[in-house]
């Protein structure tokens, strides 16, 4: 899935770090990496993000009052970085009517996957379209910086790219750096869920997550835990033979 390396500033919580894969790694930078297209959109396409994005499109004036976004009142709120073809975000809205998920992609294509999940052909303007998601089409840290404090009840991040060279390892979203943004909007207790097939990036996950204080964290699954709806990502790498890792981080009190 499409996630996107951290841009949030160096801060209390994240204890040095001693001579492993993250020993050197330099801060992030405030920059978006990745593609936002890749091949021609097909005019159902176009539609999709003219017509149909419009209407599920979380607006940046709403980021201070995210719940408000939503038409129905829900008892808690989610939010999916780089949510690659749509299966597990709507899979998660589907399964749980009681909470609001803002769904965060750059890549247009996979923005196009999942709008044409939700709206037949030749309805891209009036289809009904689940209340309780909203798509946040834009660099997910613009969004995370945006949002009031304590705000978030799960967050996820499935997949993403691991960025495997060592120097681009400044990109990753799972990053020292990040991890006191995401302690902000995520309330104490919250969970934030992430999974990878990519060797290198679980060894990262496990090393940067093992020199913090901000959250409680468990050993990785090796399989796909009760909950967590599969993604195409997850089908190909198993059948690449790649295993997955699954952890769940929990968010630490005050």
């Amino acid at each position: 899935m499409g996630a996107h390396g951290s841009g949030a500033g160096a801060e209390g919580g994240v204890r040095p770090l001693s001579g492993g894969v993250t020993a050197a790694v330099k801060p992030p930078p405030d920059r978006l990496y990745g593609r936002s297209r890749g091949h021609k959109l097909r005019p159902r396409q176009e539609d999709l993000l003219r017509l149909t994005l419009p209407r599920l499109r979380l607006d940046p004036q709403q980021a201070a009052d995210p719940r408000a976004a939503f038409p129905i009142d829900v008892a808690q709120l989610w939010l999916e970085v780089g949510f690659g073809g749509g299966e597990h975000a709507l899979a998660q809205v589907a399964a749980h009517p009681d909470a609001a998920l803002i769904a965060c992609e750059v890549f247009e294509n996979g923005i196009c996957s999942l709008l044409s999940r939700l709206v037949p052909e030749g309805e891209e303007a009036a289809a009904p379209l689940p209340p309780t998601l909203r798509v946040w089409p834009d660099d997910a840290r613009t969004l995370l910086r945006a949002l009031p404090d304590g705000c978030l009840d799960r967050l996820f991040l499935l997949f993403p790219d691991p960025w495997p060279k060592a120097r681009h390892a400044k990109r990753r979203f799972v990053h020292p750096a990040m991890l006191p943004l995401l302690a902000r909007v995520l309330k104490p207790g919250a969970v934030w869920r992430v999974a990878s097939d990519d060797p290198t990036y679980q060894a990262w996950v496990a090393e940067v997550m093992g020199a913090q204080d901000l959250f409680d964290a468990q050993p990785p699954a090796t399989e796909r835990p009760a909950g967590w709806p599969p993604t195409r990502y997850e089908a190909k790498a198993l059948r690449a033979g790649r295993r997955p890792l699954y952890w769940e981080f929990t968010r630490r009190g005050p």
